[in-house]
């Protein structure tokens, strides 16, 4: 099957279209996103707001609860989790790889035809609904 061909959004992943394990959808990630790195803001208040200091801290979320909580607190709480393309856990390895082109930004920002961002194909991880 080509991409263009896909109905969904995850087709191609063997994901379903809606529910439990479908794909997390954009306002969704965003939304997770923004929840994180607004952590890691008032945290880095301690430290004089450095911007080196938030970009650290919000790396030590994502490094730290992804592989312990399958996902960030925002993922968490916006009803999404991470795992590997093939299902199961993420390691400890992949929300490594993941989070430092995450914090690069620019692989975040481009998408494939599943929603899924350079940084989550580069780690073989896909965020799905919970």
């Amino acid at each position: 099957m080509t991409q263009s061909a896909q109905e969904y959004p995850g087709e191609r992943l063997g994901l379903p279209r809606d529910g439990d394990g479908s794909i997390a959808r954009p306002g969704r990630r965003v939304a997770a996103l923004f929840l994180d790195y607004g952590a890691a803001y008032l945290i880095s208040g301690f430290f004089g707001w450095d911007p080196l200091a938030i970009l650290t801290i919000f790396a030590i979320i994502q490094i730290v609860f992804i592989p312990t909580l399958q996902g960030s607190p925002g993922h968490r709480l916006f009803g999404m989790r991470l795992q590997r393309v093939g299902g199961g856990w993420v390691g400890l390895g992949r929300p490594l790889l993941r989070t430092l082109l995450l914090v690069v930004v620019i692989p975040a920002v481009i998408w494939d035809a599943d929603q899924r961002g350079l940084h989550d194909k580069a780690a073989g991880t896909v965020l799905v609904r919970t």
